[in-house]
């Protein structure tokens, strides 16, 4: 699969669709969810055109994939999540739920998370 450079994330990443910006740097936009899951949302995405976290761990440099988790580290102290803890969850393909085919971390915390699965 090609990646799609008209996504939501492509158009966020090129400042076409506005976002509440948490963090940003050379490797990662981070921003609040529109329809949050938990206090605390938090959409994580490489600025590269990568489609999934299978496609990223593959086609990222190793220089990507460090600023990437490095910039989640940041993000997860900066918002106060590392303390109490969070959920970090990477939806793939059809079946994980993927609903942007753009690679993306959800953060979720400021409350205890329900069940990994539900029945």
């Amino acid at each position: 699969m090609a990646y799609n450079d008209q996504n939501i994330f492509a158009k966020i990443l090129r400042g076409e669709i506005p976002c509440d910006k948490v963090y940003e740097d050379d490797y990662v936009l981070a921003f609040n969810d529109i329809a949050p899951q938990a206090p605390v949302h938090i959409l994580v995405i490489p600025k590269g055109p990568y489609i999934s976290i299978d496609d990223f761990g593959r086609d990222a440099s190793a220089e990507e994939i460090q600023g990437f988790y490095a910039a989640v580290s940041k993000i997860v102290n900066e918002q106060g999540l590392a303390s109490d803890g969070f959920r970090s969850i990477a939806n793939t393909g059809a079946y994980g739920g993927q609903e942007v085919p753009h690679y993306h971390l959800h953060l979720l915390g400021g409350k205890k998370i329900g069940p990994m699965v539900s029945p």
